[in-house]
């Protein structure tokens, strides 16, 4: 593979504790790794040479919460919530159809388009979930299909019980056949813990389970109200615990003593017409927070982490130094993933090359210009995937 000096960096944001922020900076890309960090002036000669022309660089987004294998539209659910319907945890039942319906090339295109389409926004890595299929078969395939394209992936048969079935039944279901078939395809494990999904005990099922598959555990909870999902994510060593929409101070204080990340997706609340979380009050607590998309057909159709971090810094009182890290390193490391050879959401040498270059001097200009597409080039891996 080729080397890469990128030159002309006005500001790089490094994440990585020794390196920090540098400005006048330039990095070399080799093998697919960063192979070097410094000043312009000092840069390496290298295969290829591109100039920044004094934007600003950063590591790519890492998504690390996505429901992208599946099929159909919710358009008209969108609407009616827009017109005062509340959102219920139910609606994903449609999804569920329409993706047992589709074939598996048809969920692979889906899944490709939608990935190709946040990479022209910056996403660099992400992680992606079952969900959509609640029987043992249509699980297995959705996450054979998610392992070849998606970079980490989830077993989220925990997503709903499907209708006309039995609560515990169905958890039997998936702590056994369905478990056994899509955990050789998976490194990771979830579960709805909601009003309306599964409650607390049927959620530790699941996941004790899978843990003694030798699965890595997360949690969806706390959305749609005060719950037991944050304490029972603590409880087994959760990497993460994702929506945290509504939390008690034990929730913080949990969080905050733990090692599980508190992973939050405003784009999700604010297309539900949810609150938004209490980010300011997560990170003055010392809890590590991360920030996701949630890119599904029903609750949010976006896979902009660009207007989560836009979002985070105007509506969630988070600088935007804190919402890049968040929607950088803050997801890397709720997928375990921020440390060690090919460490992603960081720049610094034997780090993933997962680089993107904005249309701006400054990562200020993320918060500052709303809403305008800032993103110029994007490297994946060490091959440039996207650039103007």
């Amino acid at each position: 593979m080729t080397s890469t000096v990128i030159t002309g960096i006005g500001e790089l944001t490094t994440n990585d504790d020794e390196l920090g922020k540098l400005t006048d900076a330039a990095l070399v890309v080799e093998d697919g790794r960063i192979a070097w960090i410094g000043p312009s002036t000092a840069a390496p000669a290298a295969d290829e040479r591109f100039d920044a022309e004094g934007r600003a660089a950063l590591p790519g987004w890492v998504d690390s919460h996505t429901h992208l294998v599946f099929a159909g539209d919710r358009t008209a659910e969108f609407a009616a919530r827009m017109d005062g319907k509340p959102y219920e945890a139910g609606g994903i039942a449609v999804t569920v159809e329409a993706t047992r319906a589709a074939t598996d090339a048809e969920l692979a295109a889906n899944l490709r388009r939608h990935i190709a389409e946040a990479a022209a926004q910056g996403t660099t890595f992400v992680e992606t979930k079952t969900g959509y299929g609640l029987t043992v078969a249509d699980e297995r395939r959705a996450a054979v299909v998610a392992a070849a394209e998606a970079d980490e992936v989830t077993f989220l048969g925990a997503h709903l019980v499907p209708p006309g079935a039995d609560a515990d039944e169905y958890v039997d279901l998936v702590c056994g056949e369905m478990l056994d078939a899509v955990a050789p395809h998976v490194g990771w494990c979830d579960v709805f813990c909601e009003k309306g999904a599964f409650d607390a005990d049927q959620s530790r099922r699941v996941l004790t389970a899978a843990a003694e598959r030798g699965l890595g555990l997360r949690v969806h909870g706390n959305q749609l109200g005060t719950g037991p999902g944050v304490a029972l994510a603590v409880e087994l060593g959760a990497a993460s615990v994702d929506h945290c929409t509504y939390l008690t101070q034990s929730d913080v204080d949990a969080l905050a003593g733990s090692a599980t990340v508190a992973t939050l997706l405003p784009a999700c609340d604010l297309s539900t017409r949810q609150p938004l979380p209490d980010a300011r009050a997560l990170l003055d607590a010392g809890a590590t927070v991360a920030l996701a998309s949630n890119c599904n057909p029903g609750s949010s159709y976006t896979s902009s982490m660009g207007f989560c971090v836009t979002t985070a810094v105007l509506q969630m009182r988070m600088t935007v130094d804190e919402a890049i890290r968040a929607a950088t390193w803050g997801g890397a490391r709720a997928l375990r993933r921020e440390a060690g050879e090919d460490a992603v959401g960081v720049l610094r040498p034997g780090a993933r090359a997962d680089v993107q270059v904005l249309e701006a001097p400054s990562t200020a200009w993320l918060a500052y210009r709303p809403g305008v597409p800032l993103t110029h080039t994007v490297w994946r891996k060490g091959v440039r995937v996207t650039g103007r």
